[in-house]
């Protein structure tokens, strides 16, 4: 098992269910995405420029998505804490995940780099 798969086994359900859950909607969003261990940490990237990733809240013991241009993003059920750049979005484990809403927001953080409002690398 290499690293990014162990990140989600270490945790116990039902949060391992909605970590894994929440990689494939993120996934199954667009074919530019990868998904790679950063920091400790899955990692999600369009077309090699990190846009989101998958973390367990120390506080709550929730699940998130941090939006890495969360600053972006109006949306009241994104929390920014005391992040300058970046927003999370917790989840409930127990529950089910807003799936259409989950798609909705991992669209418009990839449409801020198609869009070019963030610059992706030159190839």
């Amino acid at each position: 098992m290499n690293a990014l798969e162990n990140f989600y086994e270490q945790h116990e359900e039902p949060i391992k269910s909605c970590l894994l859950a929440l990689r494939s909607i993120i996934l199954n969003q667009d074919q530019n995405i990868s998904a790679s261990l950063k920091y400790g940490m899955p990692f999600f990237s369009y077309k090699g420029k990190m846009f989101c990733y998958l973390w367990v809240h120390k506080k709550y013991r929730q699940p998130y998505i941090g939006i890495v241009e969360g600053k972006h993003f109006e949306e009241i059920f994104l929390v920014q804490e005391k992040r300058s750049r970046m927003k999370i979005w917790l989840f409930d484990p127990n529950e089910d995940l807003p799936l259409t809403s989950i798609q909705a927001i991992i669209q418009k953080a990839i449409n801020l780099y198609q869009t070019g409002v963030i610059e992706l690398k030159a190839n």
